[in-house]
């Protein structure tokens, strides 16, 4: 309480004009927001998000900022509007998600920081590939991949990878490959620009690259031993939570994707095992993307020939009790 009514005092403080006091302080919030948001459930988060979000657009609409300030304001405002949407997706609300990542677009653009401009186009991919709207994900994917043609840092990778997931969705294997390929050629020449430092959801690590490749594959209905063991290595690079780039979705989506393409390859009770610890997460942790790809695991089940042994039939009801049981999510 002492902290929350200091911070108050700093941010109302500068009646006049805003200090850079005020500014290091929100920069050190948005700094632990962002390293925090992948690794804790959002319920941990949601209020601090939301205070900060308030915050910086309360000084944005105060009058009281310099205009030698603005740009770096418009940022953070957009970094905390991305979250906060992706925080709304994550609740399984993508109207709200979609309202809010447009909030962060403006930012951005106000902010004129193309980087930031491609990732919202990112998160309009994603809202509704959650939402299995896959064209509008293909749409707003192929649209950000031109924004960040031309851009060094990991946000162009990251626009390849939704595009290709969302074009295997579709059926397009084609695409899939075509742009796997750029993704894996434009790798090696990436230069971590601002976002990449950040870190968080604002870089596309190596690990997170490979888990979007194998997810297509897994998503066309694709399975061998080759892909299985792409699948664990997947799985492995998010198996230590003290990596920088360890997160408890994406180690999710890897177990479920690896589930995915044992059933494709006949081995049932392998994908029995990796999904199991998907399966043991604490309710708090059960967010849409996890829940949805579970759900696939379950879908694959029902037209696998193992739909009629104990193991799945077992593993299908396990599934359907693992969606249903979730906590009431914050709601801001």
């Amino acid at each position: 309480m002492a902290v929350r009514r200091a911070k108050e005092f700093l941010l109302g403080a500068d009646r006049e004009r805003v200090g850079d006091d005020t500014l290091d302080l929100l920069d050190d919030e948005v700094q632990r927001l962002v390293a925090a948001f992948p690794r804790e459930p959002l319920a941990v988060l949601w209020t601090d998000l939301l205070e900060t979000h308030d915050q910086v657009f309360r000084l944005l609409e105060g009058g009281r900022v310099r205009p030698s300030q603005l740009r770096d304001l418009y940022a953070k405002g957009a970094i905390l509007s991305f979250l906060v949407a992706k925080g709304f997706n994550d609740m399984q609300d993508p109207h709200q998600a979609m309202t809010m990542t447009r909030v962060a677009a403006a930012c951005a653009r106000d902010a004129e920081h193309p980087g930031l401009i491609a990732l919202t186009d990112g998160l309009k991919s994603l809202i509704p590939y959650w939402a299995n709207r896959p064209e509008d994900a293909q749409h707003y994917a192929s649209r950000g991949a031109e924004t960040a043609a031309n851009l060094r840092g990991t946000v162009g990778l990251w626009l390849l990878g939704l595009k290709a997931r969302s074009a295997a969705v579709l059926g397009d294997e084609e695409t899939v490959r075509l742009v796997n390929q750029q993704a894996s050629d434009r790798r090696e020449q990436v230069v971590p620009d601002d976002l990449d430092q950040l870190g968080g959801l604002f870089t596309y690590a190596w690990e997170k690259q490979l888990y979007y490749t194998v997810e297509a594959e897994a998503l066309l209905g694709h399975g061998n031993a080759d892909l299985i063991a792409q699948a664990e290595e997947a799985v492995t690079g998010f198996s230590d939570p003290s990596s920088p780039n360890w997160a408890f979705g994406d180690l999710a989506g890897a177990q479920c994707d690896l589930s995915l393409i044992r059933l494709h390859s006949g081995d049932p009770d392998g994908a029995a095992a990796a999904i199991r610890p998907v399966l043991d997460l604490p309710a708090s942790h059960r967010n849409n993307g996890i829940v949805v790809s579970a759900m696939r695991v379950r879908s694959a089940l029902m037209s696998s020939p193992a739909r009629s042994a104990v193991t799945g039939k077992d593993l299908r009801a396990e599934i359907e009790a693992f969606s249903t049981s979730r906590p009431a999510l914050p709601r801001g």
